[in-house]
């Protein structure tokens, strides 16, 4: 008898993908025969044209896009709306402002059914692992637009998910707050041993946080193209290897 196929904490499957939507009283393909597989533990950038799909693809991942055709499994098991083995992070963090740092982290905990005084400390903890529980008696109108985002990280890290799904999460950032988050969810996927899919339209953030860099096709059904980066942890921006990725991937689009 063969050996069952063993399938990894935070794993993705996508066979043969399809979604439309309607416009002007017809159908728009967004994706349409879209094929990708995720390991366990590794951080996948998505990058491609406006009009690409990478958005639809993450909220179908996420569950909240339902998709049209094909199938879409997380550890072996089909997507099935959203789900608690996966947690995601938008452009903004989208934080309670009545609520605390703290209250904001443990909130979505207690509406799980966890206790409130094991609610807080497992939000101490992520907000210790992203740096603000000195923060965690403070509004989120008292915080910076980074720290803000830090708290929305906590918070979708703090209901333990075996894959996190991130959207643009750092676009709305200054230059170099954004270097500095690039770098913390760097330490953070590591320390975490998460399964991490990032759509992002800039080309340095995929280089410097993926393990491959996956494109999305401009003529629908086309295949997706991977580009693997085969890079030594924590990277450097101005490694010869690092800069010629970059490149390279700028010269897909056309931009170099």
């Amino acid at each position: 008898m063969a050996e069952a196929q063993t399938i990894g904490r935070g794993e993705v499957s996508i066979r043969n993908l399809s979604k439309s939507f309607a416009l002007n009283g017809r159908d728009l393909d967004v994706l349409r025969g879209i094929d990708l597989e995720v390991v366990s533990g590794q951080c996948v950038a998505i990058v491609g044209a406006s009009g690409s799909g990478k958005t639809t693809l993450l909220r179908i991942l996420a569950g909240l896009e339902p998709a049209d055709g094909g199938d879409v499994l997380i550890d072996g098991a089909p997507i099935r709306g959203v789900g608690s083995e996966r947690a995601v992070i938008f452009q903004e963090p989208r934080l309670l402002p009545w609520l605390t740092v703290m209250g904001n982290v443990a909130f979505p905990l207690e509406v799980r059914g966890l206790a409130a005084n094991e609610a807080a400390q497992r939000a101490r903890r992520y907000l210790r692992l992203v740096g603000l529980l000195d923060f965690a008696d403070a509004y989120p109108a008292q915080l910076s637009g980074g720290m803000a985002q830090r708290v929305g990280i906590a918070r979708a890290l703090a209901v333990q998910p075996e894959l996190l799904l991130l959207d643009e999460p750092l676009v709305a950032l200054d230059a170099m707050t954004r270097m500095t988050m690039q770098e913390e969810l760097a330490r953070i996927w590591a320390e975490e041993h998460l399964t991490m899919v990032l759509v992002t339209h800039d080309l340095e953030e995929a280089v410097y946080l993926a393990d491959r860099v996956l494109i999305l096709p401009k003529h629908k059904g086309s295949a997706i193209r991977t580009i693997e980066v085969d890079l030594p942890r924590p990277r450097d921006r101005s490694d010869s290897r690092f800069v010629w990725l970059r490149q390279f991937l700028l010269a897909e689009f056309g931009l170099h």
